[in-house]
């Protein structure tokens, strides 16, 4: 396994949801907490919307003043969002699914996933 912060660990991969849904998708999860602009939810194919391992609005907002200057302590902030209750419970149970019905493939509608929050959710998911 690679400590990358970029590449998906063993049973989970990402996608734009821009891209055409696949079969071998396997188990499709939004990981935004805005539905995507001009998708419908029809033809989509999500499995799951988990909008509570999303970045709270707050805090999205607040990065996408100056992602590279806010990235480590947006890193920060996102790891002890995801740190709630809730957010553990959904993470450990994707990291149960990505084992036992891969793949889990987290849809996102962000221009660059690399930098992002994805990276960020990614590392949780490898923990």
């Amino acid at each position: 396994m690679t400590d990358d912060p970029h590449t998906a660990p063993a049973g989970f991969q990402v996608k734009r949801i821009y891209e055409a849904p696949e079969p071998d998708d396997g188990y499709r999860v939004l990981v935004d907490r805005l539905w995507p602009r001009g998708v419908a939810k029809a033809t989509a194919h999500i499995d799951e919307w988990a909008k509570d391992i999303t970045p709270s609005s707050e805090l999205r907002r607040w990065f996408h003043e100056d992602p590279p200057g806010r990235h480590d302590e947006f890193t920060d902030r996102y790891r002890e969002e995801l740190s709630a209750r809730t957010a553990h419970e959904i993470l450990v149970r994707l990291r149960g699914l990505a084992r036992t019905k891969p793949p889990v493939t987290l849809v996102t509608a962000v221009k660059d996933p690399d930098n992002s929050h994805v990276p960020v959710l990614l590392q949780m998911l490898r923990e």
